[in-house]
């Protein structure tokens, strides 16, 4: 690691952390140059990045602080936050994540639910660009996979100076499209979907597992990085996806349950293992394998993601990759925020997780 970036990487956990607050003096240059071993001119460069990215301050003749974000005197103080659900999963913690940054900063939160329907997503921005009276926007993309019939609005809103953040996921044909303001893609706050499911798929190879069956979201673009990170934990191991062990599910199939039942029995036929799309899927999948008689871990593995309380409870409890929930929740508040003072400030962020472990996998020869 080149000795700039310690200093970066140094200070960023500082301020994450919440040692160094909005306001705070870093130490002086000197300190810095003793502590890390290096010289001025590195330090300097480091500070040099943080002040671009918005997250130091330099006043001349003072020092460097940390960026006082809070909203000042008649600044607009609200931020609209919409998501495609609020129920007992991963999102009132996250949505406590957002509103606890927020209120910190002197933002109020304007709540806005989709049920994951593009149609409501846009009544609710049509309303958000009639009242124009927000400062930012964090948006959950309803059915991310699917092209959006939205981005007019979105330009609109981009075109107003009004900054947006996706979380969770993002459209992609947004993805390439230019905010207006800072010259940069429209960002977004998520986990790193593709590597994470690379961990869990892992997890089960390394367990001795190749026959490895797959549940999987269609409509939302964390089901398609998942995938490819799927293929990519079992491409390296020199086994082929077989395409009859693929499972694809979108929002309405899984409120018809009792219609997908054969179809998921049907294609783990054969399997020793599962990797599932989230904890709700594979809370459902392992019910089904146990109507037919299928006995987990013993006869068959699952691994998961998103951690959530249901992985705890099942029977067994689920090994699973984390969603970092409360955590993504601020980090989305706190880079739209930053977005909203500094235009430049590159907003994009995503979580690495690792696999939690309880049980729910078998290790075979």
């Amino acid at each position: 690691m080149a000795k700039y970036q310690e200093v970066v990487d140094w200070i960023t956990k500082q301020v994450s952390s919440g040692t160094l607050s909005p306001g705070d003096k870093i130490p002086s240059e000197n300190d810095l140059c003793v502590q890390f071993n290096i010289s001025r001119q590195t330090v300097r460069h480091a500070i040099g990045i943080l002040v671009q990215e918005g997250i130091l301050t330099a006043e001349r003749g003072s020092g460097t602080y940390v960026t006082d974000e809070r909203v000042r005197s008649g600044e607009r103080n609200r931020i609209a936050v919409i998501t495609t659900y609020v129920d007992s999963y991963i999102f009132p913690k996250t949505i406590q994540g957002i509103e606890n940054k927020l209120r910190e900063l002197g933002y109020s939160v304007q709540l806005f639910f989709t049920n994951n329907s593009s149609i409501r997503e846009r009544e609710i921005l049509s309303e958000i660009i009639e009242k124009d009276e927000v400062a930012g926007i964090i948006l959950e993309p309803t059915r991310s996979a699917l092209p959006t019939p939205n981005t007019d609005l979105l330009l609109k809103i981009s075109g107003m100076r009004i900054p947006i953040l996706f979380m969770n996921s993002y459209y992609p044909e947004l993805s390439g499209i230019w905010d207006p303001e800072s010259n940069r893609n429209i960002p977004h706050v998520s986990m790193n979907d593709k590597k994470c499911a690379y961990k869990a798929v892992k997890s089960l190879l390394d367990n001795g597992h190749t026959k490895i069956g797959c549940v999987l979201k269609l409509d939302d673009r964390q089901g398609f990085d998942r995938y490819s990170g799927y293929q990519e934990a079992i491409s390296e191991r020199g086994i082929s996806p077989e395409d009859a062990n693929i499972i694809w599910l979108d929002t309405e199939d899984l409120k018809r349950e009792e219609l997908i039942k054969d179809k998921i029995w049907a294609r783990l036929s054969g399997c020793t293992a599962v990797f599932c799309y989230n904890d709700e899927m594979a809370s459902m999948v392992m019910e089904i394998l146990k109507e037919n008689g299928i006995r987990i871990p013993d006869e068959i593995s699952i691994v998961s993601m998103d951690d959530s309380d249901l992985a705890k409870y099942t029977r067994p409890p689920l090994d699973s990759i984390p969603h970092p929930k409360e955590k993504l929740g601020e980090r989305a508040a706190d880079n739209l925020i930053r977005l909203i003072h500094h235009p430049g400030f590159s907003a994009t962020y995503e979580f690495d997780e690792e696999i939690t472990v309880r049980g729910s996998v078998r290790a075979i020869k």
